[in-house]
Formats: C-alpha cells, sequence, structure tokens
C-alpha cells in the first residue's frame, strides 16, 4: 500500500453506494430482479449476470445505464421522458421500474453505514475536513438520511443536481469537479473514494490528487487499471491510522 496521509489534502468527496453504505446490494438485486423481466419480455437469451452490473451500470445515472446494458443486447427502445411511468417501453420507464424495485427494498431493509466508513467519517468530521458525497444516484439523499449520514456532509452531488446542471455521466469528471468546487477546493488538493470503475475512471481524468478504490466486488486490479492510485477492502484501515502528529 503506498497510501498518503489524509492530512496532506484539503478535501474528501465520497461516493456513496458501496463506499459509504452497502445500498450498492440493494441497487444490484433490483437491476437483476428488474433486468431478468425485462429480458424476458424482449425474448433476449443471453441472461443478466453481475458483470454487467459492473461492466454498464456501476457508478452511471440511471438512465444511461439502462441505455449501456440493453445497446449491449442489441435493444433499441425510445429514451422517453423522466415522467414515464415504470410500464413504459422506454429507456426511462425500465429505469423508473428498477427504482421501484430499488425504494422498495431500502423500505422493508433499512440501511446503515459500513463501519469502518461510519469511523473514518467521524474521524475526519472532528478534524473539521471539508467531505463531500458524489453519486450518480437520485435516491442519494434518502439514503444518506436513512443512514443517518446527511448532516456530515454540506455539498451532495447526486443524480438530481447532475440533470438540473447538465453534468456527465461517470466516467466523465463531471460531477466530481462540480463537488470539488462547490467544496472550495482545486481536485488536486482532494481526496476521492470510489467503488465503480466507471468512478475511479471519472476522478482520475479529473485530476483528482489522490484516487482510492474501494473494492466491493470490482476487482482490485480492475479499479487500478482504471486509474486508482491504491484500492482498500475497506475504509477501516484508514480509521485506524493514526494522524500526523496524533499518538494512538
Amino acid at each position: 500500500m503506498v497510501l498518503s496521509s489524509l492530512d496532506d489534502y484539503r478535501a474528501v468527496l465520497f461516493d456513496l453506494d458501496g463506499v459509504l453504505t452497502p445500498t450498492a446490494d440493494l441497487h444490484r438485486h433490483a437491476w437483476q430482479t428488474m433486468f431478468t423481466e425485462v429480458f424476458a419480455e424482449q425474448g433476449v437469451a443471453d441472461s443478466y449476470t453481475d458483470d454487467d452490473y459492473f461492466e454498464h451500470l456501476d457508478g452511471k445515472r440511471r438512465y444511461d445505464g439502462v441505455a449501456s446494458i440493453l445497446a449491449s443486447r442489441g435493444i433499441r427502445l425510445p429514451w422517453g421522458s423522466p415522467d414515464d411511468p415504470p410500464t413504459a417501453d422506454t429507456v426511462s420507464g425500465i429505469g423508473n421500474r428498477k427504482n421501484n424495485y430499488f425504494s422498495r427494498a431500502l423500505e422493508e431493509r433499512g440501511i446503515r453505514p459500513y463501519p469502518g466508513s461510519l469511523d473514518l467519517v467521524e474521524r475526519l468530521d472532528a478534524k473539521r475536513m471539508p467531505m463531500g458525497v458524489v453519486s450518480s444516484s437520485k435516491n442519494a439523499r434518502w439514503v444518506l438520511a436513512a443512514a443517518g449520514l446527511i448532516d456530515r456532509f454540506p455539498v451532495i452531488v447526486d443524480g438530481v443536481v447532475a440533470a438540473q446542471e447538465s453534468l456527465a455521466s461517470k466516467p466523465a469528471p463531471d460531477m466530481f469537479l462540480y463537488a470539488a468546487h462547490a467544496i472550495g477546493a482545486e481536485p488536486a488538493e482532494t481526496v476521492v473514494f470510489e467503488d465503480a470503475i466507471s468512478g475511479v475512471a471519472a476522478a482520475r481524468a479529473g485530476g483528482f490528487g489522490l484516487v482510492l478504490g474501494v473494492d466491493r466486488g470490482a476487482g482490485e486490479q480492475a479499479l487500478r487499471d482504471a486509474g486508482a492510485d491504491d484500492v482498500l477492502d475497506d475504509l477501516a484501515v484508514l480509521a485506524d491510522r493514526p494522524s500526523r502528529g496524533e499518538n494512538r
């Protein structure tokens, strides 16, 4: 590991799903359930797999992910609009259908932050380190509130903000750059934590000072290949490290 001290940086940006909270598991379940249904409706023999999630969906805005995976199966549907009903045979309708599955799972199961992630956030908060969340999900604020984390992050750039500000989806760096500007730090002075290949690539493209991959299933080498400076299994490894000048 070549992890630099977080004290060397002025701000920290976290992805949400799979970095702060285990909601990535809920998203994966919702996507699998929904696309199994959609592929059956479309007569697609090539079934949905976990590889589809990491290659086409993870880290991307919902409709962009839907369009990507449909294209991988040769399915062409109109884009539609965000207010399409979940029954609509459009990219937007299918994305809205998936959100229904996710919302139901979140309500039934609830969500708590990863213990190691919570420890690190609390430690950085105590040091008054500026922190923000950058998530492609339009449910980010809801998830952060449900996990008891929303008050920790004055800057939240999510799928709603991305749509309002016309920010390109990851792997473009737009969302991270927007968050860094909002938090008052240069990219080179900012740390990014990401578990998605597309998110790591976005942070690398944005010129961020330290890009840390969090391996929740994407694979260490894949995250390194996308541009991660280092890869962690759990943020607890950083929460347990003493800061400069701190004795433990």
